[in-house]
């Protein structure tokens, strides 16, 4: 076979894994931002639109009407408050309770610290549904029931153990000569945590806090549960209860609008720190 021809060969295979390629990532970005792009056209479709048959999926008529229906209906301000200060103070308390336990794993020659690890390993991967009728009957004994500490705690226990093993993998990623010549300048352990040894680790901080938001944020059995008083239902659950104008009647529009707004921070979090997340991601699963 001669050179030109093993040259067309590869060529037609460099094209060929370039169409299947640039196929699969089309076919990927259509699966996930399929269902967003529809949530996203029905919260604007007018109500003819919506229950039409055959589905109108580009509207020629546009409605921002369900989202004045949130606000005008429903206390939706309220909601997004109640989401957004359970979901900052359980992401703050896990950073500050974390932190100093993921370095002091990653430091300090604890006893029976490996058993320490696996149980935080295990805890992380237990599946916090089967929780729930425990912490029920202790939310019901201590009686936090209709408070935020009954939502607070509760994330804050379990995005514990994931903010332990990120933040120790980055700790101990560090150079042990910065710490050392802290120690000489004169700081003290907390102090040269804190000055020094956190903002060089801000991709795990910024990791292991946009996910407990996240959870926090779109957490729904616990909410529905703990609280029952409407001033503080969280946005799950105020979504998920959206009623019609009549008993039958399912209000697609609203709760899309509904779906599209609780979203959209959570939207905003990931691009400003995607860079930070995969960062923190990566040396968490390369160590540990």
């Amino acid at each position: 076979m001669s050179s030109i021809q093993l040259q067309k060969d590869r060529q037609a295979k460099l094209t060929l894994g370039k169409v299947v390629l640039w196929s699969s990532i089309l076919a990927v970005l259509v699966f996930f931002l399929a269902p967003i792009i529809w949530q996203v056209l029905t919260s604007i479709k007018v109500n003819e639109d919506i229950s039409a048959i055959p589905n109108v999926y580009l509207p020629d008529k546009i409605t921002f009407k369900h989202y004045q229906a949130l606000f005008v209906r429903r206390p939706f301000l309220l909601y997004i408050f109640n989401s957004a200060l359970v979901s900052i103070v359980s992401t703050i308390l896990c950073l500050v309770i974390g932190s100093p336990a993921a370095y002091a794993l990653a430091r300090t020659k604890l006893p029976g610290r490996n058993i320490i690890l696996s149980g935080v390993l295990i805890v992380s991967l237990f599946p916090y549904v089967l929780l729930f009728l425990g912490l029920l009957e202790i939310v019901k004994a201590v009686g936090l029931g209709n408070s935020y500490l009954a939502l607070i705690i509760p994330y804050t226990a379990i995005n514990l153990p994931l903010t332990i093993l990120v933040m120790r993998s980055f700790f101990e990623q560090l150079p042990k000569d910065l710490e050392d010549a802290a120690k000489i300048d004169g700081y003290k352990t907390l102090g040269m945590l804190v000055k020094i040894v956190l903002p060089m680790t801000l991709p795990a901080l910024a990791t292991t806090g946009i996910l407990t938001f996240i959870f926090a944020w779109n957490e729904y059995i616990f909410a529905l549960t703990f609280i029952t008083q409407e001033a503080k239902k969280t946005i799950p659950v105020a979504t998920a209860q959206l009623g019609g104008a009549t008993l039958f009647e399912i209000p697609y529009g609203p709760i899309a609008a509904a779906t599209v707004l609780g979203t959209l921070p959570l939207v905003i979090l990931v691009l400003v720190f995607q860079r930070q997340i995969v960062q923190g991601l990566t040396a968490g699963a390369v160590k540990g």
